[in-house]
């Protein structure tokens, strides 16, 4: 195990951008990531000095003055697969928040020649990209169907700094660093108008427009529902919180619409997003218009997932047979 470096923010020592390393070791070694074998070199109080890219989440998008990140978590090693949500309280992604929160620079290595599709490795060694400064974040659901913590990075000029995006403190009171993250991370919870999610539930009286099932929760007759936004609210889908694009649905239908394993076509036919096979029609009420446009919308998040798991497979197919990769 090598010996972990303290931490610190900025560029290494005697390390230039575009630099390139041949393992995680010689990384560590020159001190530009000091968790060897990790993509995410910090922690939740003392936030995120470094990263690798390594093409290890099918959400990611790496350009060189923006980058979509996706946090850690929820990976099972064996496979490679999402099997769980992630969550901003993990140390990482807690870090990543904290960066955000206090304008900490981010040190981004990304790894060259991405191979394998369980455990994916850099076969070409790896580059030093230099800072990046944590604009943005947000929860969304990626295309593995799983919830997932993303992260805006903007490549920082010559000379520029990263400015801290410091959350306004309650009124008469000093925040502490976490509160401040505690109070950040609360902030993905979007205020949605309750005057939509009312009306359209009661339209349906609480019963699921998929499944028909309505869950009396008290001896008074009481249902419960959950309102269901066609068009994802919030970072990155920005849909709208109208009528017309949400769906009243019991907590099982609710989950699986959101996660693309339940579609809808343009004339409103269930169909199952994993098979793409008719379930049946949706229940809608005449005054329910529900937009086709934000249907589309959702078809398309998902499709775009089967899209890329098609092209990675092709890619791994074609790949010769063998291919040495480098180890960490």
């Amino acid at each position: 195990m090598a010996k972990a470096n303290p931490a610190y923010f900025g560029h290494p020592p005697n390390v230039v951008e575009g630099q390139r390393f041949q393992r995680h070791t010689e990384l560590h070694a020159a001190g530009v990531h000091r968790r060897p074998g990790l993509g995410i070199s910090g922690t939740a109080k003392g936030g995120v000095d470094s990263i690798v890219l390594s093409g290890g989440y099918i959400d990611d998008v790496y350009g060189d003055v923006e980058i979509i990140y996706t946090g850690e978590g929820g990976r099972d090693r064996d496979t490679g697969c999402l099997v769980a949500d992630q969550t901003m309280d993990s140390s990482g992604n807690a870090g990543l928040l904290l960066n955000e929160a206090l304008g900490y620079p981010v040190r981004v290595v990304r790894g060259l020649g991405i191979k394998g599709r369980k455990r994916r490795r850099a076969t070409e060694g790896y580059e030093y990209r230099g800072l990046y400064r944590v604009a943005d974040h947000w929860m969304t659901v990626g295309k593995e169907g799983f919830r997932i913590c993303q992260f805006q990075l903007l490549k920082l000029g010559p000379g520029e700094e990263a400015q801290p995006r410091p959350v306004d403190p309650v009124e008469g009171q000093t925040t502490s660093l976490e509160e401040q993250v505690r109070r950040l991370v609360a902030r993905e919870e979007r205020i949605r108008d309750s005057k939509v999610v009312t009306t359209v539930k009661k339209m349906y009286d609480n019963t699921c427009q998929v499944c028909g099932t309505r869950l009396v929760v008290s001896p008074g007759g009481n249902a419960y529902s959950e309102a269901a936004h066609i068009h994802a609210l919030g970072k990155p889908h920005n849909g709208p919180d109208l009528v017309g694009n949400v769906l009243c649905l019991c907590p099982n239908c609710h989950v699986l619409f959101d996660r693309g394993a339940l579609q809808l076509t343009d004339d409103f036919d269930i169909i199952d997003g994993l098979t793409r096979k008719f379930v049946r029609a949706l229940h809608r009420e005449q005054e329910h218009q529900l937009g086709v446009e934000y249907v589309r919308q959702h078809r398309e998040r998902w499709a775009n997932r089967e899209k890329e798991a098609e092209a990675l497979d092709r890619a791994m197919a074609d790949a010769p047979e063998g291919q040495a990769e480098l180890s960490l």
